[in-house]
């Protein structure tokens, strides 16, 4: 390649990293980038056709262990992110899984011949290193080159080192461009996964066995939700994608298996907002002869592990807040929050008439469709949530809405289920789990009657659920936790999708 070759290389080099780059002169980059890599071909050099590189050493060990390391070959690889040319002389970063590390190319340690290709390496590049670790005059951890190669060729321009990929749209559009931009994207998702592992742990450590349950059904149970629904061709039958794993845990009980859990991906055809995503991220649990404490117990102490163990810390910071996580939590029923924050006392209230006259009141809306229950449970909604900064257990949940937990033997018109809030948000709903046939049967008939009425969310009917129950479940304590939800607590995340890696978008 010729010297006119070289100093267009430098201005792209530049023009790449220190300006805004306009979409016509993106095209033109592009346009260089592919006449480089044919040129490679052509002598031979095809980058794509390399299968593998020794890598041996890493950029953050290196730094990290430089008294020992000083002096000695290391083999590295990684993408360049900055070159600086001088004369028969380069530097460049190359950034690996850990992090960025200096490289100091010199002409007369690589051969004219070699560095005159190199000089053609464009940001982006992927290349391989071996070389003698030392410390420049200014101080710097380096690697010193011997021998260097091209693994694989750029073809599209990275965002430049001033500008970042700051456009949050492309970012999830293109999070292997954000991951490679930005570290702190990277180290989100790492201790996304050291988070997930603490939880296997935590389970590991009391007994649950970890199982796989369908996700693809014929009867979208265990929640109330509107599924995304497709078609079995062989079978002819619509089917459809799971809302929860609940009913399926729940017959592994019975058929004797006494601790079971399954953390795994769930899919609601609703909304999106900041912390919802239709595909996402749950965990439910299932503890034979458990009921509703045991179920608190293990939501405080599995969430508070999981900070203690990764963060270092069971206090901590989200978007400006500071959170208690350490057991035990604050306990509340749902009753004693509407009295708390709107004031109505349904201790006094003990007919649907006067529930619904409170409903009116509160302009609640389809009131002449909500029972008491009903009443309690929307007006907790529309004007308790927003104070439940927590940690809290809401408990004491109307039966009308909660289809599979066991009634209250102390006030049968509750049942015996918690919600668990965090900055507002619920992170986990648990049960002592209905067990009785019966009284299942009847309320999957009503709830089968809102959904024939038009309520898109309502149970269906699970009659084979019915016999499961009728062939016996123990006492049973279940539990769902939103994984996604408290990762983003525990990583300061304003969205679901900045700790989804690829998150639901439109397409364009």
């Amino acid at each position: 390649m010729s010297t006119e070759d070289n100093s267009q290389t430098q201005a792209v080099n530049e023009a790449e990293t220190e300006v805004e780059i306009s979409e016509e002169s993106l095209n033109e980059l592009r346009l260089v980038r592919r006449e480089k890599l044919k040129k490679l071909q052509e002598m031979g050099r095809n980058p794509f056709l390399v299968e593998t590189w020794d890598v041996k050493n890493f950029s953050k060990d290196i730094k990290d262990n430089f008294e020992q390391m000083e002096g000695k070959e290391v083999t590295c690889a990684g993408r360049i992110m900055a070159k600086r040319q001088m004369g028969k002389a380069s530097f460049i970063d190359i950034q690996d899984k850990q992090s960025r590390i200096q490289c100091y190319v010199r002409q007369d340690a690589i051969t004219p011949e070699e560095y005159e290709i190199f000089l053609t390496y464009d940001i982006g590049d992927i290349v391989g290193v071996i070389g003698e670790v030392f410390k420049t005059r200014h101080g710097e951890i380096s690697v010193k080159v011997q021998e260097l190669k091209l693994l694989s060729k750029s073809l599209q321009i990275l965002p430049n080192k001033f500008q970042g990929l700051k456009d949050q749209d492309i970012r999830y559009r293109q999070r292997y461009v954000d991951l490679i931009m930005n570290p702190e994207v990277r180290e989100t998702f790492i201790l996304r996964t050291k988070m997930l592992k603490e939880i296997k742990k935590f389970m590991e450590g009391r007994d649950f066995l970890e199982v796989d349950t369908p996700i693809l059904t014929t009867i979208a149970g265990g929640a109330n939700a509107r599924p995304f629904v497709t078609h079995h061709n062989t079978l002819d039958i619509d089917m459809k994608l799971r809302i929860s794993n609940e009913l399926y845990l729940k017959r592994l009980i019975v058929g004797g298996f006494d601790r079971v859990y399954e953390m795994g991906k769930m899919f609601r055809n609703e909304g999106m907002d900041r912390n919802h995503n239709p595909e996402f991220t749950s965990m439910e649990l299932y503890q034979a002869y458990g009921n509703m404490e045991d179920m608190e117990d293990i939501t405080e102490n599995m969430i508070a592990t999981m900070a203690q163990n990764v963060l270092g810390t069971m206090v901590i910071e989200y978007q400006g807040k500071t959170f208690d996580l350490t057991p035990p939590w604050e306990r509340l029923t749902m009753q004693d929050a509407v009295k708390k924050w709107v004031g109505e006392d349904f201790d006094k209230i003990n007919t649907d008439e006067e529930a619904r006259a409170v409903a009116k009141k509160h302009h609640l809306e389809d009131v002449e469709k909500m029972t008491r229950g009903h009443v309690i449970c929307a007006l907790f909604e529309e004007h308790c949530e927003e104070y439940l900064d927590g940690p809290v257990f809401i408990t004491g949940h109307p039966v009308e809405v909660s289809p599979l937990a066991k009634r209250d033997p102390k006030d049968p018109r509750i049942t015996r289920r918690f919600e668990a809030y965090i900055n507002t948000w619920e992170i986990a709903n648990a049960f002592s789990e209905l067990n009785d046939p019966i009284d299942q049967y009847q309320r999957f008939k009503e709830q089968q009657a809102q959904l024939e009425g038009g309520d898109d969310e309502a149970h269906p009917m699970d009659e084979d659920f019915v016999n499961a129950l009728e062939v016996g479940l123990p006492p049973t304590g279940g539990l769902g936790i939103g994984v996604d939800r408290v990762i983003m607590l525990l990583t300061n995340a304003a969205s679901i999708r900045d700790i989804i890696l690829f998150p639901t978008m439109k397409p364009l």
